[in-house]
C-alpha cells in the first residue's frame, strides 16, 4: 500500500489504538431510551468508517440498505454488522460485512484505529474501525443487502456547517440526530452521529483537505 499522507498519520494518532473494552454494561446509555426498557445484553456489532484514496483526494464510503430488509430498510449506513463467533475482533467482523456487503477487498484496507463504543436505542454495541482503503476494484452493491454505494468527500465530512438537526418521533418523545444532506441523500441517526464524532474526534483541526 502507497505511504500514508501526514494527514491520515494525524487522524491514525487522535484514534484508539485498540477497541474501547466496555467493563461494566450497566454504566452504557444508549443515544435514545427506549419505551420498553432493554433486558437483554447488547448485540456486540462493527462497522467500517472506510476512508477511499482517489485521485481526487479522500472520501468516506456509505450504503443505502436494501428496501427489502427487515429492519433500518433503505437507510444510509456505514458498511457493517455483527461480530460473529468466527471473527477474530471488530476489525476482522467490520471488513468481512464490507466484503460482503460491497465487495471491498480486505486486502486494500489499513486499520489506522478505533473510535469509543456506540451504544444503540436499538441494543447494538458498535465498535467503529477506521481503516485507509486503497481500492483495487470498484465496489459492488451486494443486492440482498444493498441498494447502492456512494462516497462522500473528507473535506464535506470536516466542515462543521455540513451538519443539521434531524427530529424523529417515537411515541410522544422526541429525539434529535445529526444529519447530512449529500446529492439528494439524507444521513441520519447512528450513521450521521458516528460520522459527526469521527469528525469531532478526528477531523478537528484538518485544514487544506
Amino acid at each position: 500500500m502507497p505511504e500514508r499522507d501526514d494527514r491520515i498519520a494525524r487522524i491514525a494518532q487522535k484514534l484508539l489504538k485498540v477497541p474501547q473494552p466496555v467493563d461494566d454494561l450497566t454504566s452504557l446509555r444508549p443515544d435514545w431510551e427506549p419505551l420498553v426498557p432493554l433486558d437483554r445484553p447488547p448485540v456486540e456489532a462493527a462497522v467500517l468508517i472506510a476512508l477511499v484514496r482517489r485521485e481526487e483526494g479522500y472520501a468516506v464510503l456509505y450504503t443505502q440498505r436494501a428496501t427489502t430488509l427487515r429492519s433500518h430498510s433503505g437507510q444510509i449506513a456505514f458498511p457493517g454488522g455483527k461480530i460473529d463467533p468466527g471473527d477474530a475482533d471488530a476489525a476482522a467482523a467490520a471488513l468481512r460485512e464490507a466484503e460482503e456487503e460491497v465487495a471491498l477487498v480486505p486486502a486494500d484496507a489499513e486499520i489506522i484505529g478505533y473510535m469509543p463504543t456506540y451504544f444503540t436505542g436499538t441494543n447494538y454495541l458498535i465498535t467503529p474501525v477506521v481503516a485507509v482503503i486503497e481500492p483495487s476494484a470498484p465496489f459492488v452493491a451486494n443486492p440482498f443487502e444493498v441498494d447502492a454505494v456512494f462516497e462522500v468527500p473528507l473535506p464535506l465530512i470536516a466542515r462543521v456547517e455540513t451538519y443539521g438537526t434531524y427530529r424523529v418521533h417515537r411515541g410522544s418523545v422526541e429525539h434529535r440526530t445529526w444529519q447530512i444532506d449529500h446529492e439528494g441523500r439524507v444521513i441520519w441517526g447512528i450513521t450521521a452521529n458516528l460520522t459527526r464524532q469521527f469528525r469531532d474526534m478526528a477531523l478537528n483541526g484538518e485544514d487544506g483537505w
